[in-house]
């Protein structure tokens, strides 16, 4: 944004979202100083500059949840939808570089623009520039990723920086091992976790309901909802984290042979993260 005249002396804008003011003076290099003047820091130009700052951070957190719901349940996103929000920087710093598939699977590449029209161009795998006119995109969940290798060594190859967790995203396969009455996933039972549980798990985008940590994916036309118990004790000792389950939302247990790739992915992600081990399997029962 540009600068904003504040009294006589000074001019103030927003520098790598911070209030920052530099000197308008004879003297004046054009440089943002080092700390803002105390002349300027109680006055109603700084305060609404600071608000706006404020707003911003909350707008950017928001359109990075959103495109993250996107992949996590790799929802077809109409590409109207993307003409509109493009424009914006918040949006457009969460999209770009994500991979996208077109109404052809085989149409793929990294999203580096949108047209005012809807049109995709993105970067394929033969690194070509190309554009895809789909009426809907989808940013797909790793796991549904086909060449996903491929495609992690290209981003490497093109130093790609995903906003949102995707080419790099955690995953973990079911086990072929599973049994048809299993229902629970034990591998993180009796594991420690400190008393700021329930903060831990809002930090990493989980929510803590009555004893579980839950986290939703919308997969195969169903929510499905994986839930990790812990012990209610947690509040004033270590939290003890019990067995991981998944369920279609408000429904009984799926038993694990009929929970989806995404859903067992992001259910195993998220009590790796809670409970610090490093296990790509699932001991079940």
């Amino acid at each position: 944004m540009g600068w904003l005249p504040v009294g006589d002396s000074y001019e103030i804008s927003l520098v790598d979202g911070k209030v920052a003011a530099r000197s308008t003076g004879p003297r004046a290099t054009g440089r943002p100083l080092k700390t803002l003047p105390k002349a300027l820091r109680d006055t109603s130009e700084v305060d609404r500059l600071r608000q706006l700052a404020q707003w911003l951070d909350r707008h950017t957190a928001e359109c990075l949840a959103r495109v993250d719901a996107w992949v996590v349940s790799s929802l077809p996103v109409p590409t109207g939808l993307l003409a509109r929000v493009w424009p914006d920087p918040a949006w457009r710093d969460a999209l770009r570089d994500l991979v996208v598939l077109g109404e052809d699977p085989a149409e793929s590449g990294f999203l580096r623009d949108v047209t005012d029209g809807g049109d995709l161009r993105v970067v394929n795998l033969d690194g070509e520039t190309v554009r895809l006119s789909p009426a809907s995109a989808t940013l797909p969940h790793p796991v549904c990723l086909p060449g996903l290798t491929d495609l992690r060594e290209f981003a490497d190859e093109l130093d790609v920086t995903q906003r949102v967790e995707q080419l790099h995203r955690g995953t973990w396969g079911k086990p072929a091992s599973l049994r048809k009455r299993d229902t629970t996933v034990t591998d993180f039972r009796g594991a420690r976790v400190p008393n700021r549980l329930a903060a831990r798990a809002a930090t990493l985008g989980f929510r803590v309901s009555g004893a579980q940590v839950k986290c939703r994916v919308w997969e195969a036309g169903h929510t499905v909802e994986a839930a990790l118990w812990f012990d209610e004790d947690y509040w004033d000792s270590e939290a003890t984290l019990g067995n991981l389950s998944w369920s279609v939302a408000a429904g009984p247990p799926l038993r694990l042979t009929e929970v989806g790739p995404v859903a067992w992915s992001e259910g195993m992600r998220m009590a790796t993260a809670l409970s610090g081990a490093l296990t790509g399997s699932g001991k079940a029962a």
